[in-house]
């Protein structure tokens, strides 16, 4: 199914102060591909996941999602194959109330309002918040405000989940949610993460991003084991390999 798609090639970026946060960036993830995208704090992570819907575009090489290349015509119809989940959910709730929130992707799907409707408690469902449903997200918590935002997203039906931290200020029982939910979407999902056994337990493959550049590529098992690469990529073996 090529709009699942997502294929990186000889992607580079700056920022505008003139970090190189991507330096010939290239992977391809195929329909029901489930990645775990892993490396130390400043190693690109966040900037890669932030092409996938266009909030930034390339300074050189090319990001295919489907059948489209990123551009800035066609990121208005690839925001609608990808969904995104940033790593501040702050960046992400700006809406009244976690119902308008939630509705606010499906609304500018042009759905009816039924289907709105349904769409906002089915999301909110998958994530245990729907007693949230008529809060305004600042009264929120850190780990709810992470919940909405993951329902937000869910609400879209997305081709493609990229998400950016997930895990970063859930409880343990809102983690493990995460995780079935996560095993539970059969189409393709990216996920960066320095939670290395979320990684572990959703992802059968794992990139990992050293310094802009792509270091390893391979199954989660044998990456996420390997611990003289983690150790070189400042990382650490799982919890659940340390005990071992």
């Amino acid at each position: 199914m090529s709009h699942h798609l997502v294929e990186f090639k000889d992607v580079f970026f700056r920022y505008p102060d003139g970090t190189e946060a991507l330096k010939g960036i290239s992977f391809r993830i195929t329909h029901g591909e489930s990645v775990g995208i892993v490396g130390a704090n400043g190693a690109g992570k966040s900037t890669l996941l932030l092409h996938l819907n266009g909030c930034l575009l390339p300074v050189s090489g090319t990001v295919t999602i489907g059948d489209l290349a990123l551009t800035v015509k066609s990121r208005r119809e690839i925001r609608k194959k990808v969904g995104v989940l940033f790593q501040n959910p702050d960046d992400q709730l700006f809406m009244p109330t976690v119902f308008d929130d939630v509705a606010f992707g499906p609304i500018n799907l042009g759905l009816e309002e039924a289907q709105v409707r349904e769409r906002v408690q089915k999301a909110l469902t998958l994530v245990n918040g729907l007693p949230l449903v008529e809060k305004p997200p600042h009264h929120l918590s850190a780990g709810q405000k992470s919940a909405v935002a993951i329902a937000a997203v869910m609400a879209m039906e997305p081709d493609i989940l990229a998400m950016d931290e997930p895990a970063a200020t859930l409880d343990p029982k809102s983690r493990r949610l995460l995780i079935e939910l996560l095993k539970g979407f059969t189409h393709s999902k990216l996920v960066a993460s320095h939670d290395l056994d979320l990684i572990l337990d959703v992802c059968r493959r794992c990139i990992v991003i050293g310094d802009g550049r792509v270091v390893a590529d391979g199954p989660a098992s044998e990456i996420l084991s390997d611990a003289r690469l983690l150790e070189a990529n400042n990382l650490e073996l799982p919890l659940s390999l340390q005990r071992r």
